[in-house]
């Protein structure tokens, strides 16, 4: 091998992206795939995804009451169901995607955007500039294909013919793989750690601390010394999954490592922002307990009027970002207390469970005023504008987007 080729040669594995591979599982190269030229397929598959499950949804209640004969009740129970499983599914998906395979929407929702995110490499300068602008572009397009489907295909659904308004969310989902194939060539495929489910993974820590309850946690000195930079001091009681037991017993050599330590602290460090589910358990109460009592005292049907709920809403958002406001106030405090101000990179000494009331407040709010948005939206407009009513709704999210960019 001559000088040139043996240049050639190190070029080309300097231009190597570590830990990818292609389609073929050889190592994959920087200059021909992902980047935009993948994120693109990512994007076109969560487009016709979403003209697909809106161009289901937001007329199915019309269709229910209209062709299927069902009452308005029972018609919005039936699109409960299908909107909440529907929306429940991804977080089964997620645990099959990521242990066995992809399942419709509940292992492609959460894996799309993975996927398209992926495609950049976080370790290369440009590369990581471009992720956080995929996001943006990743929302903008879901928030355009839904406000296109509320425009055209519930138009379709009421005012032709509902097989064709049905059909065209079929074929879009349809379209959906083909695009995604269509980039198969340029995609970079994440090669997997040590092959062990990361559920089992993660779980063998939690079982692993609470074994070892009683046990003493090795040092913070001892764990900084084993793990470099990758010992972090939250979630204390995690650390007793590595403890030595007395006996030196066979369980110690099957221990977890500190770094699957570490990635249980960090699903743990998820659950502040994962609470603002807090929407799904106030909507039930609110429609099962305050809407009853209030409807004794002030004897109308809905218990409070759409402004008063409305109102109720931006009450707690105002109690949300004031509550943001207050621990956003103990962050920098804390960051000036250990001489971190101006530091960005460096991980502040504070709770992550100090978010979790202003998230919670959030769920709160949003199950009062963005519910309340979407009925006064429906409520509002004319009759023959009903159709395009969500897409009004819509267009509020994507004006926001559009800011952001």
């Amino acid at each position: 091998m001559d000088i040139s080729d043996t240049e050639t040669s190190m070029l080309q594995r300097q231009d190597t992206v570590d830990d990818c591979a292609d389609y073929r599982g050889r190592p994959v190269h920087r200059a021909n795939s992902g980047g935009w030229k993948s994120a693109l397929f990512i994007i076109g598959v969560e487009m016709a995804e979403r003209l697909a499950f809106c161009g289901t949804g937001s007329n199915l209640i019309t269709y229910l009451t209209g062709p299927l004969g069902q009452s308005t009740a029972t018609a919005a129970q039936n699109a409960n169901k299908w909107s909440g499983t529907s929306q429940l599914l991804p977080l089964l998906g997620a645990f099959v995607a990521d242990s066995f395979l992809v399942l419709a929407q509940g292992g492609q929702r959460p894996c799309v955007q993975a996927v398209g995110a992926d495609q950049f490499d976080e370790k290369h300068p440009e590369e990581c500039k471009l992720k956080s602008p995929f996001f943006n572009w990743w929302y903008f397009g879901m928030c355009t294909s839904s406000i296109f489907t509320h425009f055209i295909i519930s138009s379709v659904q009421e005012n032709l013919y509902w097989g064709l308004g049905f059909g065209i969310p079929c074929i879009s989902m349809a379209i959906a793989p083909i695009v995604f194939l269509l980039g198969t060539k340029s995609y970079r495929y994440t090669m997997k750690g040590n092959g062990m489910n990361p559920f089992l993974r993660i779980g063998k820590v939690f079982v692993a601390a609470i074994r070892n309850f009683r046990a003493a946690a090795p040092s913070a000195m001892a764990l900084e010394q084993e793990a470099g930079t990758i010992y972090s001091d939250q979630f204390k009681f995690l650390n007793k999954a590595l403890a030595v037991p007395p006996d030196g017993s066979e369980a110690y050599a099957k221990a977890p490592s500190i770094s699957e330590v570490e990635e249980a602290k960090a699903l743990l460090r998820l659950v502040p922002i994962w609470t603002t589910i807090t929407a799904v358990l106030t909507v039930p109460i609110y429609d099962r307990v305050f809407v009853p009592i209030a409807r004794d005292l002030t004897e109308k049907a809905a218990g409070i009027t759409m402004l008063q709920r409305f109102g109720i809403g931006l009450f707690f958002s105002v109690i949300e970002m004031v509550t943001a406001a207050l621990v956003e106030m103990k962050r920098l405090k804390t960051a000036q207390e250990y001489g971190l101000v101006d530091k960005p990179g460096v991980i502040i000494p504070m709770d992550v469970w100090w978010l979790f009331p202003q998230y919670v407040l959030f769920g709160v709010s949003e199950s009062f005023a963005v519910v309340c948005l979407q009925e006064h939206f429906y409520d509002q407009v004319p009759t023959e504008l009903r159709s395009v009513r969500l897409s009004l709704y819509l267009s509020i999210f994507g004006v926001a987007v559009l800011a952001a960019l």
